[in-house]
């Protein structure tokens, strides 16, 4: 079973998907496509990167989809995998019941729904390209976040920012305990 994805900019938004039940003799007519960034291992499993915080696996051979950490771990991760996992429930394509910790850490996978009148893996390519796409907006939102945070680091404007003078805030001699003098009056007293 092949799966031929093809990479072209959406023009405009998708209309209904269409199937014909039975054979064709023609081949069908490309009606809705996606964008992804994936490619297919040598055991036919089909890898998705363009996903910020996961890597998802589908998994046709095992009926799975399977999805990792990809650099960090911690909530976002998790939010993440359950947004993955949630949308596909919805959409009809995973078993809610099995969604479980994979043996990987940091992991999560699902058993993909097995139909007779559609291709479970084209169906479940789609809308894991749908649900990146949801996505996308909020990866723009972080990065332009994180890189106004930078600059703001790194070049603070005059609002926020003070003129440092040490001569003005910082005297020689201040607190109680003066430089170069021992606590303690006896103190001078026992020497080596």
């Amino acid at each position: 079973m092949a799966i031929k994805i093809k990479v072209e900019k959406q023009q405009e938004e998708p209309k209904d998907i269409k199937i014909k039940v039975g054979e064709q003799e023609e081949p069908p007519k490309i009606e809705a496509s996606v964008k992804l960034n994936a490619r297919r291992s040598l055991d036919g499993n089909v890898l998705i990167f363009d996903h910020k915080h996961i890597d998802i696996v589908l998994m046709p051979k095992k009926k799975k989809v399977v999805a990792f950490a990809k650099d960090i771990y911690g909530d976002q991760v998790y939010e993440a995998q359950n947004r993955l996992f949630h949308f596909l429930r919805k959409k009809g394509i995973i078993d809610y019941d099995s969604v479980q910790g994979g043996n990987i850490h940091a992991s999560m996978e699902a058993k993909m729904l097995e139909s007779k009148d559609y291709n479970a893996t084209q169906q479940t390519l789609f809308a894991v390209g749908k649900f990146i796409e949801e996505e996308r907006p909020m990866f723009e939102f972080e990065k332009a976040y994180d890189e106004e945070f930078e600059r703001k680091l790194a070049e603070p404007g005059p609002e926020e920012s003070t003129d440092f003078d040490p001569e003005k805030y910082h005297d020689d001699q201040k607190g109680s305990i003066r430089p170069g003098i021992r606590p303690y009056g006896i103190a001078n007293i026992y020497r080596l």
